[in-house]
Order: C-alpha cells, then structure tokens, then sequence
C-alpha cells in the first residue's frame, strides 16, 4: 500500500466529504430514528469512483462500506437501549441467527448482481419507503403472535433485504414488531439489537465476496474486499457526534414535518437512482 496516496489531495478530499456525510447521516439518524445507510450510500456512489473504484465494484462498495459504518453505531444503539431495559432479548435471540446468516449471503448475492441491479433494487426500496414513511399512518397491530417457526423466515428476508440495500434492517424490523404488538419503545430497542448482526455479519459477508471477486486488484489502497475502510472510519467519527445532537432536535420540531421531508428527500434520490440505472448508457 502507498502511504503517499493518503497524504494526497484526492484522499485528502475523500476524507473531508466523509466527515460531511458521516455528520449529515448521524444527525438525521437522531431526528428520524433511522440508520444512516439510506444517507451513506448515495453518498458513497458519489465519492467512491473519485478515489479509483471501478463502476462494476462502485455499489458493492457503497453498500459495504455503509454497513461497516452502522457497526459502531448499532453497538452505542444497543447498549443504551439494554441499559433502560428495553430490548426485548428473547426476540433478538429468536430473529438473530436468520439475520446473520442472510446478511452474510447478502455479499455474495450483490456481486452475482453486479452494479446496476444493485442501484435499481436500492431505488425501488427507497421510493417504496419514501411512499410509507410520507402517510405518518400508524401500524396495525395484532395480539397474536406469530408461531415460533415464523420468526426465522422473517429474519432471513429482513437480513437479507438489509444487506442488499446497506442498512441496519430498522425500517424493516420497527414495522414488523409494531405489526405483533410489540410496544414502538421496545420495537426501536430491539431492532437496534437486531441491526448490529446485520452490519457485522453483512460487512463479513462483502469482504469475503470482494475477495473472491479479486477486488484486491480493482479497489484502491485502504480497501479489504468491498470494505473501503478511509471512508468508514470518517463517516463513523462524524457521525458518533452528531447522533446526538439530531436526538435533541427531534423534540423541538414537529415529528410530521421531519417525516415528509425525510420521505421528500428519499423520493428525490430513490427516482434519481432509478432512472440513472435503467437508463444510462
């Protein structure tokens, strides 16, 4: 590896941005109760061909490098919400194994994928909940709960789902435990506990795969298979702060107008996206 190239102004550029994003990421994180992959990966498909990664590897990368990300924040997630007694472990213990099976299996799909698909299959997800989160509706929920036997299959399609996308899986798993009555305190608590085998296991699951790919002779230097590490760890240091400060401004504006312009914003790049990847060239 070329110690010259950190120092340059390209890397140097590369590292400014990620703080920028990874400080954007974190306060929206705080406002919205969401993870930051729906912010770092348009972001990261932004900033990674600058730094040398080929358009065939630039959304692998993008989406590892976001889950490597949330690994750091859903560990802080986590413990606060065990300190208050509010993850509701035996789910986490029920829908886990699933989720870290998926989430692994999740690299090896995306590079089988390629690129492109990756982007349409990311839009189509963006603009889907970009259309739910705009209704501020409230979830049905049921006092039955699911047979035992069920709960595996939903980890598994919420691990794998998640790990195609490059999130934590919480605006897949809030929904799904509201739906089975599960109270909306403890529903965020255990999904951030669910989101941490996501971001492990499908960081994992994109190194193994970007090996496999021969992403050592395509990925810029600071890269482990699709992880490009430069961009994780100035994203995490910025948004480790401003996490925080975004959780403080979500109780002075009103909850409503936070969401639609979270659904406003996801809209814009889902479309975006979309259009780009069906229809570039």
């Amino acid at each position: 590896m070329d110690s010259a190239f950190f120092l340059s102004p390209v890397y140097l550029s590369l590292a400014l941005a990620c703080l920028a994003l990874g400080a954007l990421s974190g306060l929206l994180a705080g406002m919205l109760g969401i993870g930051g992959g729906l912010i770092l990966v348009p972001g990261l498909l932004w900033l990674l061909p600058q730094v040398g990664v080929p358009t065939a590897a630039v959304m692998p990368a993008a989406l590892a490098s976001s889950l490597a990300a949330i690994v750091l924040t859903a560990v802080a997630s986590t413990r606060a919400h065990a300190r208050r007694g509010a993850v509701q472990w035996p789910l986490v213990r029920r829908l886990a194994p699933t989720v870290a099976l998926a989430a692994v299996f999740a690299g090896t799909v995306a590079a089988q994928l390629g690129s492109r698909w990756l982007t349409v299959l990311f839009a189509l997800f963006t603009v889907l909940l970009a259309l739910r989160t705009a209704r501020v509706s409230v979830v049905s929920a049921t006092q039955t709960p699911p047979p035992a036997w069920a709960w595996p299959g939903w980890g598994a399609g919420i691990g794998l789902l998640s790990g195609l996308v490059g999130i934590g899986g919480g605006s897949l798993t809030v929904p799904l435990l509201l739906h089975y009555g599960v109270p909306i305190t403890q529903a965020v608590a255990t999904s951030a506990a669910v989101g941490l085998p996501i971001a492990v296991f499908g960081t994992l699951g994109y190194i193994v795969a970007g090996v496999q790919a021969g992403s050592a002779t395509t990925m810029p230097p600071g890269a482990t298979g699709f992880v490009y590490w430069p961009a994780v760890l100035a994203i995490t240091l910025a948004s480790w702060f401003t996490a925080p400060v975004g959780a403080r401004l979500a109780h002075r504006w009103p909850a409503a107008r936070l969401r639609r312009l979270f659904a406003a914003f996801l809209a814009v790049v889902g479309i975006r996206l979309l259009v780009k990847a069906l229809f570039a060239v």
